[in-house]
């Protein structure tokens, strides 16, 4: 069943899935929307939480993902007291999203046990076949796929990228369709365009493993056209099915239903597209409560409407912010020690010199880093994120930069990212809980 009861408390959640394309999938038989749809206009539920997890695999995936954050949600008794006081018969409606969000194999590769040497037999069809569903399912993407698997098995570290390597990254490139048209573009083409050698030289000199696995060398490249890709599925889910499944719950809900979203990573930009709707300029029944936006994979300059260091573009979200879609605060996270969004988001955009905290903001950075950046200090508050018995006093249609990296911290389960998913803490559903309660 869609419906899941997160173990240890009394809460149900629904989870429902769509395929790459932004299309409802069936979970087990079943099209999680008409029972929430059901749900809503027969229950007297007061507030609607929608949940959107960043890169993940499958849906037992998303699943396990989900009850560790709701139950961080669960223990706040202070919070969810505060809330019903505010809500008369509070009654939430939670609802997890899943979109398709894998951008690269390192898990595949540890758990196979194989590595990129000359002792080893690495399964290169398979890799080929996985890096194609993420990037571009075509015949020429196959090809490129096969030259560099083969030569980073041969080679995982040359000097410079072999020529036929460079071609088979030209071709790929080609092939995604990401565009290349700097900060202000939609997700995924937000970046410089595309040099493989450059971003190869960048990784050389900012090394990245993952369990003894190196994604530097002659992989840096595919590890950054897969962060990027991500990026732009985000971007398409959210405004097309997140953004249509927004749409249907609130013609659905009551007025006096109140939306609340969170995303986490990628899943900030589909909250984000969500909001904004198709091609940021969409429109909602009506504005949403509240927004929480955790260790964000999105650019900093997203909600501007003058970016600094692009004088005359804009931010692709900037309707959220100018049409007033949130009635309530934004809240955001930055931590130093999330090394995904602080060292392979330059990466990505290959700007090796912005790969740290400098006084002066960069021109490609995301916001789990610096937060929403480029808006009238009245509008964007930059404080500590606070300890789950401290009020933080949230007034509407604000953002709040939390800098959280006393709680957000912990990258000792090993990966990419360091303490990027360390987000199911007391502290993180502390501030969730105040933007939703409002003032």
């Amino acid at each position: 069943m869609p419906v899941k009861t997160v173990p240890g408390t009394s809460l149900n959640y629904y989870l429902i899935a769509f395929d790459a394309a932004g299309n409802e999938r069936e979970v087990y038989g079943i099209r999680a929307s008409q029972e929430v749809l059901k749900v809503l206009s027969i229950e007297a539920i007061t507030d609607v939480f929608l949940i959107s997890h960043g890169w993940l695999g499958d849906i037992p995936a998303a699943y396990q993902q989900y009850d560790k954050w709701i139950a961080a949600m669960a223990v706040q008794k202070a919070d969810i007291e505060r809330m019903q006081q505010v809500r008369s018969q509070f009654r939430p409606l939670l609802i997890g999203l899943h979109w398709p969000s894998k951008p690269w194999g390192d898990e595949e590769l540890r758990s196979s046990g194989v590595s990129f040497g000359l002792e080893d037999v690495v399964p290169v069809e398979r890799l080929v076949e996985q890096y194609a569903s993420r990037i571009a399912n075509t015949e020429p993407s196959r090809q490129a796929l096969e030259t560099i698997f083969q030569a980073a098995k041969e080679d995982i570290a040359p000097p410079t990228l072999p020529t036929e390597v460079r071609q088979a990254y030209q071709i790929l490139n080609r092939e995604s369709s990401l565009g290349s048209e700097g900060e202000g573009a939609a997700p995924g083409a937000d970046r410089e365009p595309f040099d493989p050698e450059r971003i190869f030289q960048v990784a050389e000199g900012e090394p990245v493993s993952d369990s003894g696995i190196s994604w530097d060398g002659i992989l840096a490249p595919l590890r950054t056209l897969s962060f990027w890709k991500m990026k732009d599925r985000a971007r398409q889910f959210g405004e097309s099915g997140g953004f249509k499944l927004l749409g249907d719950l609130q013609r659905a809900a009551g007025d006096n239903v109140r939306f609340h979203l969170m995303g986490h990573s990628f899943g900030c930009i589909v909250v984000s597209a969500m909001l904004a709707g198709p091609n940021g300029r969409g429109s909602l029944v009506r504005p949403v409560n509240s927004v929480a936006l955790v260790q964000g994979a999105l650019s900093h300059w997203s909600y501007c409407s003058d970016i600094p260091v692009a004088p005359g573009r804009v931010g692709y979200f900037r309707s959220v912010v100018t049409d007033r879609k949130v009635d309530g605060p934004i809240i955001t996270t930055q931590s130093k020690f999330d090394t995904a969004v602080g060292k392979m988001y330059p990466i990505g955009a290959g700007i090796r010199q912005q790969i740290h905290f400098a006084p002066k903001l960069p021109k490609y950075g995301a916001l789990g880093t610096f937060g929403v950046c480029g808006l009238d200090p009245s509008i964007v508050i930059d404080m500590n994120m606070l300890a789950v018995d401290a009020s933080y006093q949230f007034e509407p249609r604000k953002i709040y930069n939390l800098e959280s990296s006393k709680f957000i911290c912990d990258g000792t389960g090993g990966g990419l990212g360091g303490a990027h998913n360390d987000i199911a803490k007391p502290e993180v559903a502390h501030a969730v809980w105040q933007a939703a309660i409002g003032n």
